[in-house]
């Protein structure tokens, strides 16, 4: 059996590819989202660190470990290649294809804490001296440096999450009011974009470089139809990996079909 770390909009299609060789496949996700997977694929939910990643491993006997995490998942892709290394398992990591939207209207950064000074800046140049909002649609993870950029600028800072008790708890941990929280469930539609823009009346709109799959070409275009600046965080370096779930599959297949459970390195 196979590990698929998941949670994304691939997930699904990764397990179908990899069970379409002949591979049953376990699907590890961090919530319980919905998710469409193909029938007869096993899955657990709740977070787990390389202790718990390992554990699951040897507990399971599973064969190989396929990281499909968001591309933004950083501790769980270090978390991923610790377990597989002291297991002895090969690891292969999906990596979705990557878009950047361009034009005027567009501002990159590399990392969450110069997002939230670079949004705030930009922001307050728009309509000094107060500034328009900011909308975060960078999820629940990493808000604090984005608050506390906004309490020192006075600008006003919206966030929206997904619409579970793990992300609100994160924005109150932040310090973030609830009238500032914007808790809702993907996928969103042009329409949907646009009017949480014209909701918050944001001048900024801060996203993660997450890809077609990810929804940023829509955010683009909400921006630019709405004259928001977008501010994109840039995603962190990848160490490489397939971007299409046959390939995968079929890198996974060759590689532990010949010597069987446990056997090469990741």
């Amino acid at each position: 059996m196979i590990l698929l770390l998941g949670g994304t909009s691939e997930t699904a299609g990764l397990a179908a590819a990899l069970q379409d060789l002949g591979l049953p496949v376990l699907v590890s996700t961090a919530t319980d989202a919905p998710l469409a997977l193909p029938a007869g694929t096993r899955r657990r939910c709740g977070r787990l660190d390389a202790q718990g990643l390992a554990a699951l491993l040897v507990r399971e006997g599973l064969r190989a470990v396929v990281d499909g995490s968001h591309p933004f998942a950083t501790e769980l892709h270090a978390a991923a290649r610790a377990a597989a290394t002291a297991a002895g398992l090969p690891l292969f990591r999906f990596e979705r294809p990557d878009l950047r939207p361009e034009g005027p209207h567009v501002r990159t950064c590399a990392d969450h804490a110069g997002a939230a000074a670079l949004a705030c800046a930009l922001a307050v140049a728009l309509d000094p001296p107060g500034g328009r909002p900011v909308l975060l649609s960078t999820g629940s993870r990493h808000l604090a440096p984005y608050v506390r950029e906004a309490r020192r600028t006075g600008l006003a800072l919206y966030a929206r999450v997904l619409d579970a008790p793990e992300s609100l708890a994160a924005c109150e941990a932040a310090g973030l009011p609830a009238s500032r929280i914007l808790a809702l469930r993907g996928p969103f539609d042009l329409a949907t974009q646009r009017e949480h823009l014209r909701r918050t009346g944001a001048g900024v709109l801060v996203a993660k470089a997450s890809g077609l799959a990810g929804g940023l070409d829509i955010k683009a275009e909400a921006a630019r139809l709405e004259g928001v600046l977008l501010v994109l965080v840039a995603r962190p370096e990848a160490a490489g990996g397939w971007s299409d779930p046959h390939s995968l599959a079929a890198a996974v297949a060759e590689r532990i079909a010949p010597a069987g459970p446990g056997s090469g390195r990741p």
